[in-house]
Order: structure tokens, then sequence, then C-alpha cells
């Protein structure tokens, strides 16, 4: 009798190794609309061809006014409005028309009748009205490549205009059940017969884990059929499964039929239960033959089989989780409620940190951008930044915990790096980036300020914070900033005096944003008094927002960089190429994370990527310039 003998005991991680190895596995993708695209990895990144809103829509029910007629409204002097001159009533969602700029809920008016209502309180400009592209902007980036499409992430693609979208295409994975003693109704079941429940068992994880099940009849233990079956499988399928007959008995001929068709890689794992596993290649697909018994089928499914779907449909194999984490940002909640605050997630030493998403209950993208949701109770006012907040994860904490954590300042190469790196982005300006590294909550912090004392960029904030300290700085890109302005540039907006023409509206940054510190430097050298600027109080937290507010009229201009402005179709107004550069500890240099990252930002194909938005040039990027000693 021919029997089989093991010819590997080989440790599973190795196994892994060789076989990945050998394997060719190709790339391909199909294009679905979002309603089909459930559950499937994305090929490519996929960006925002409309915004959302599409119009300025009112946040509340109440009245639209203008918020200039409404100045100086009080208990004492109250300010009467007239129906169809100065107000109109508005719903929730209704659309926001010139020449309105602002709405004042129900609740805060006074009905007189006639048409006429009382007010209180003054109004302030783009008062509870949702802008147009407050939740998505066009051509931002809505969900990265190789991310697995969630419910939530339906909404997003929908609401951006995504009509079509390409997706990893599902391996068709044959799943041929061996044995002369295997049947698969259980009518036939009588003493020396068994059941098939494995290749059902096999169906259902193939589905889950984003593969094509296609199972075949079970099949006897005849050489000659056996090859037949196997060739059959092999050619239908992108991967055959044979179940049974991979043990080293005399009617056990898995091994030698693959090795016979094609190439046995691996026989026999140092693993219990599933030893006499078989990872083979016929004509450059996986054919896997995986132990009769169910424990050690479902095993062995778990260690090699879910691997290999996963490389055909685009991801690697994560852990679930939930655990306690130290918030970065202090978040403010009512008494009332028990409040969920989005988050994103990352390990920096051996804390999670967990960042406050903004956005309020329409923004879609703060969900589909979330890592997790943090829970806080009733009868609490808030918890303070460095305090301890509960999670549920809506990622598996092994990718949560390969991320680089990055906080600081906004700029859309941070897409960019999101979709080639494992990273977790927060915006909150380049002072809130070296706040948050000092507190030891990030990674590397995106800085670009500028010290209007020598006119040279970051390196002088960080002696000065870190006093004592070794830091490094990551060179990144030179970014072009200017004004903002609309096609044609209607106000001739060519310098910061033009700031305070009349008609001119500013879209101004949130403080501690480099764009701000770089705004209050030239308006210094200028002698312009900010208070003078209308709109200099707006704050807005990224370059996308203020082009959006830009593009829609709501402000005249603002500063930012050129590539925003390019996005949106609009005009720009060179200033100044800056540096903006990456901060980070200078132990955090030996971090593998941190060198994929500086290889990340030398590569080709970063740097030809972000040509593509405009406004960039590289000089010296990836360098790695040491502050302090």
């Amino acid at each position: 009798m021919d029997r089989s003998t093991y010819i590997d005991n080989m440790p599973v991680e190795e196994a892994k190794t060789k076989y990945f190895e050998g394997l060719n596995i190709q790339d391909h993708f199909e294009e679905l609309a979002p309603a089909d695209a459930l559950n499937r990895v994305t090929y490519e990144a996929i960006y925002a061809k409309m915004s959302s809103p599409g119009y300025n829509a009112a946040a509340m029910d109440g009245i639209a006014v203008v918020a200039a007629k409404t100045k100086g409204a009080t208990e004492i002097s109250p300010v009467v409005l007239a129906e169809g001159e100065d107000f109109s009533y508005v719903n929730t969602g209704n659309q926001i028309l010139n020449p309105y700029d602002s709405v004042i809920m129900i609740e805060d008016v006074i009905d007189l009748g006639d048409g006429q209502v009382k007010i209180l309180k003054s109004a302030y400009p783009w008062q509870h009205i949702r802008q147009i592209g407050e939740d998505i902007v066009a051509t931002e980036m809505i969900i990265p490549s190789r991310h697995t499409i969630r419910p939530i992430d339906l909404g997003a693609l929908i609401s951006g205009g995504i009509e079509r979208l390409k997706v990893y295409k599902k391996p068709r994975v044959g799943i041929l059940p061996t044995g002369t003693e295997i049947v698969e109704d259980i009518k036939q079941v009588t003493d020396g017969k068994i059941i098939d429940s494995n290749s059902r068992v096999f169906e259902g994880l193939v589905k889950e884990y984003g593969g094509i099940p296609n199972r075949y009849a079970p099949h006897s233990d005849d050489y000659q059929l056996l090859i037949e079956a196997i060739s059959k499988g092999v050619e239908e399928n992108d991967m055959l499964l044979i179940n049974a007959g991979s043990s080293a008995g005399t009617t056990d001929h898995t091994v030698k039929l693959i090795g016979e068709l094609g190439e046995v890689v691996v026989h026999g794992v140092a693993m219990q239960p599933g030893k006499p596993t078989i990872l083979g290649i016929i004509n450059n697909k996986p054919v896997i033959g995986i132990p009769g018994y169910p424990v050690s089928a479902y095993f062995i499914f778990e260690t090699f089989v879910k691997l290999v779907i996963e490389k055909y449909i685009g991801l690697e194999s994560k852990d679930e989780d939930t655990i306690f984490g130290v918030l970065s940002n202090r978040v403010v909640s009512s008494l009332k409620n028990r409040e969920l605050v989005r988050l994103n997630l990352g390990h920096v030493g051996d804390k999670l940190i967990a960042t406050p998403i903004g956005g309020g209950a329409g923004a879609t993208m703060s969900l589909v951008k979330a890592d997790g949701i943090g829970i806080i109770p009733r009868n609490i006012e808030g918890i303070d930044a460095g305090d301890t907040i509960e999670i549920n994860l809506l990622k598996p904490m092994s990718t949560i915990k390969s991320k680089l954590v990055s906080i600081g300042s906004h700029d859309l190469i941070m897409d960019v790096l999101g979709d080639m790196a494992e990273l977790s982005s927060g915006h909150v300006g380049s002072m809130g980036g070296i706040l948050s590294m000092k507190r030891g909550e990030s990674h590397i912090a995106p800085i670009h300020l500028l010290d209007e004392d020598t006119g040279e960029y970051n390196v002088s904030y960080v002696k000065k914070y870190f006093p004592g300290q070794k830091m490094a700085l990551i060179k990144g890109v030179k970014r072009l900033q200017g004004f903002i302005v609309q096609r044609g540039n209607p106000k001739k907006i060519m310098d910061f005096k033009d700031l305070i023409k009349e008609g001119v509206t500013y879209a101004n940054r949130q403080r501690g944003a480099g764009t701000r510190v770089l705004l209050d430097y030239h308006l210094k050298l200028d002698n312009i008094d900010p208070h003078l600027v209308e709109g200099y109080t707006r704050e807005l937290n990224t370059h996308m927002a203020v082009s959006a507010a830009v593009k829609t009229g709501s402000a005249t201009t603002g500063l930012g960089i050129y590539s925003a402005a390019k996005a949106m179709d609009l005009d720009f107004v060179d200033v100044t190429y800056e540096d903006y550069d990456f901060l980070v500890p200078y132990e955090l240099l030996a971090d593998s994370r941190i060198e994929k990252f500086i290889e990340l930002l030398k590569s080709d194909l970063f740097q030809s990527r972000v040509n593509k938005l405009g406004g960039y040039k590289f000089e010296n990027t990836g360098d790695v310039i040491t502050i302090g000693s």
C-alpha cells in the first residue's frame, strides 16, 4: 500500500511565510454602485465628487434673518422684525437663501402677530446654519483604499456623489470534501458513514471573510476520480480547499495528488490539532489540504485559509477589543444625557490616546473616520484632557496599535499619508500639536510656525517649548500659502491691506493654527488692527473648510494652501511658500513606524501623488534635523 509520510513539522509562522512567498496572488477589482458595496473592500481611495450638504441649510426650526439687522437686541431694547422684509420662517433642513445669513431658534422668537416678531438677543452670521460642505467637501477623501465598507460609509459615499467605485474582487473558493465514508444526505448515514458538515462550515466562513464559496459534492477516495475533481476545482476557482485525505493513511491521497498536479510547499505544521495540513500550489492557485476532524478543520481555516482570502480582497487579519483610553482634549457634555463621542485612537507609549473628532449630529464623516465611540455617563459635565474615557471600539485593536498618532496642523497631504500608512490624524493646529506632544499624546506633530523675529519656520518654537529635551524635526514639504478667492477675484484681493476693504469678509483659521500665525504676522507688519478685518473671529479648522466658505460665498477670502483652492476650482493669490514639517521625540526615530514614515515621505509614489494636488515643492524632504541635547 502507498502510505504518505509528513515531510514537515514546520512552525506555524514559518509555514505562513514560506507559503505566501510561493504564492503570486494578483490584485483584481470590479466596479459597483455604493448600494451593492456593503462589506466590500475598496481597491483605491474614494474621493467625494460633490459637497454635502449641497446648499446652506437651516440647522434649527425658526426664522432666517440678516444678522446685521438684529444687532443690539436685548431684553431692555428688543428688535422687532417684519415677515418677508426682515425674516422668513424656516424648518430644519430648509435652504437659506440670500440675503439671509443666520437662523434664530423658534423658541427665542416672540410672535407679536400681524407678521411681526420680537427678539431679545442679537444673532451672529451663520448662526444655526449648516453650511455647504459642512459634512463632506467635494474632492476630500471619504474612505481610504483597503477599507471594508460599512453601512455608515454607504451614506457618506452616496452623499459625496459616488455612483461607482472600485472594490477588490471576491475570490471564488472551491470546497471539495473527500472520503469514501462521507455522505451529504443525513438519510444516508449508517454504520461507517459520516455526514459532511465541514464543507458547510467552510461555506459560511468563506462568505464571512469575503469570498464566494463553490461547494462540490463529496468524492470517494478513488485516485483517478480525485485527480479529475481537483483539476476541475482548480480550473473553476481562484483557490481550492480539499477537506480530509491530508493525513498519512493508505487512502489519504491529497498530498500526492497536489504534488503530481503542482507543488507541495508545506506538509505538516507544528500545530495540534491540525498537524497534517497541506499548503500547495497548482497552476499558480492556492490549494490547501485541510484535516477532516472538525476542530482541526476549523483551526486550520482560521490560521491559513482566512489569510489567503484576505490577501485576495486586500485585507490583513485584525483583532477586535474594548478598552479605556486617555482623552487628549477636554470634552464637554450635558448632565442630562449619556453622551457618545466619536474618537480617533492610537497608542503612544503605554497609553491609548483618544482624540475627539469634531462635528455635529449631521456629520457623517466623523463616524466614517472614527476608530471608537467614547461614552460619557449622565450626571457628568465632561471629561478633562488626561482623564480616562470608556471606549467601544469600531476597529480592531491591532489596527489601532499599529497606527502612528499625528496631532497638529491640517494639510491635504495628510489624506495622502493616511491612505498610504496606518495613521490617526487629529487637526488641532500647529500649537495644538506642540502642546499635545508635550503631554505625550502623539508620535508626530505636523507644524508650520513662523518666527516673527527671524522669519524661520518651526525650529525656534521647538526650542522654546522643549527646553533641554532632544527633539527631531522631519522635513516635510514646502507648501504654497495665499489668498483663496472666487474665480476672477472679484474683490481684487492682492495683499493683506485688502482685507479691510468695504464688503470683504474673511474666513479665519482657529487660534494656534500656523496659518493664523502667518495672518497675524502680516497684519502686524502692515499695522492692521485685526478687529478691522470682518470675519476675523470666525474660526474654521481646515483649509478645505476655508475653501468651501469662499466657494459658497459666505466669505470673500481666506488664507490657505493652494491645493485647497485647486480642489474647489477657485482662484489663488500667492503669498509665500512655508515649511510644513513633522516634529517627533528624538528617541522615536528608532521606531519602525517612524522609519517607514520617513521612507514614505521620500518615496516617488508619495511625491507623485502630492504633486497632483498642486502647490507643493520638495526640498530635503525626509531629512532629519536634531534640536536640543
